[in-house]
């Protein structure tokens, strides 16, 4: 039986926005997960995702720069202090298993037809950003299968290689929210983020992949952000990651 993929990113410790998602794979019949890392990080619920993610979707998942700094014991001195922050606290609430096993997480995960990263193909560990054709361009010159999904922007994008070059097509401007991938062309598809979105749009955002019908579709929910931020609010996180929720940005 062809498998209907959800690609699920930057779910960072959202449990109200993940748990939503995931009702939502349901009802689309789902059957297969995967994961563009950043599961923790910024808000409030890091270890009920992480074990939603590893032990009960039990899928490939790649590390994320949150994942990263979060295991790796990186100087935060560095880092803007709210950042350093967040990291340190997600750090007290992990236990060494749950830490191990995000420091465990491979860059890039390679399934037949696609690639799964957090950032690019082209040296995932550097969390470099793709937000125009050009870099987009550097990406498609190691990207090996013909489509690979990523995240870290937090904002859905589909990059589109041909014959005739690349082309950025942003999924809010097609019908449907959804599109399908012609063979003999490469897809870089940024699939947004479950937990914080950036691109104006609050609601929570994930995509479908359908292996028969080669067809993608975006899909954007409303959840209880106030529940959210109540918790980031509990937790003495700062206020500034609560009200972006609300925003999108």
């Amino acid at each position: 039986m062809a498998k209907t993929f959800a690609i699920l990113g930057d779910i960072h410790a959202n449990l109200e926005a993940l748990q939503t998602v995931l009702d939502d794979c349901r009802r689309q019949g789902v059957t297969d997960f995967l994961c563009t890392g950043d599961v923790i990080g910024y808000n409030a619920s890091p270890k009920e995702c992480m074990r939603i993610v590893r032990d009960e979707l039990g899928c490939p998942v790649v590390k994320g720069n949150h994942d990263h700094y979060v295991s790796s014991e990186q100087n935060l001195n560095d880092f803007q202090p709210h950042a350093a922050f967040v990291i340190q606290w997600t750090r007290n609430q992990l236990s060494g298993e749950e830490i191990q096993w995000l420091a465990d997480l491979p860059w890039s995960v390679t399934i037949p037809g696609i690639t799964l990263v957090h950032s690019t193909n082209d040296r995932p560990e550097n969390f470099g950003y793709v937000f125009d054709n050009l870099q987009a361009e550097a990406n498609f010159l190691v990207q090996k299968t013909p489509l690979s999904f990523h995240g870290h922007t937090h904002c859905p994008m589909i990059y589109e290689k041909s014959m005739n070059g690349v082309f950025r097509i942003d999924p809010a401007e097609i019908p449907a929210h959804e599109m399908k991938l012609p063979v003999g062309r490469k897809y870089f598809i940024n699939v947004g983020s479950v937990g914080q979105p950036r691109d104006g749009d609050p609601r929570a955002a994930y995509a479908i992949y359908d292996v028969a019908t080669k067809v993608v579709r975006f899909r954007r929910l409303e959840y209880d952000i106030a529940a959210a931020q109540a918790k980031i609010r509990a937790a003495g996180l700062p206020e500034r990651l609560a009200e972006r929720l609300a925003v999108g940005q």
